[in-house]
């Protein structure tokens, strides 16, 4: 079974883009629509989480360089 690749920031912004452009064209089922809202949601989680982890560690690193 083939290994599954880690999503990057960026490759899940591309996509949301992308839901977010596909759910704007009306042209969806609910069905569909239902599915690429639930795929949004969770990559927009991702990348807030993704986001949050990269604040804490310049936080960190900020701090660090303000002790020596």
């Amino acid at each position: 079974m083939a290994e599954k690749k880690e999503l990057t920031y960026e490759e899940a912004m591309t996509r949301l883009e992308k839901i977010v452009s596909m759910l704007e064209t009306d042209t969806l089922s609910l069905d569909e629509s239902l599915k690429l809202f639930e795929e949004g949601t969770t990559l927009a989680r991702f990348c807030n989480k993704t986001l949050d982890e990269a604040e804490l560690k310049i936080t960190k690193l900020n701090s660090g360089e303000a002790e020596e």
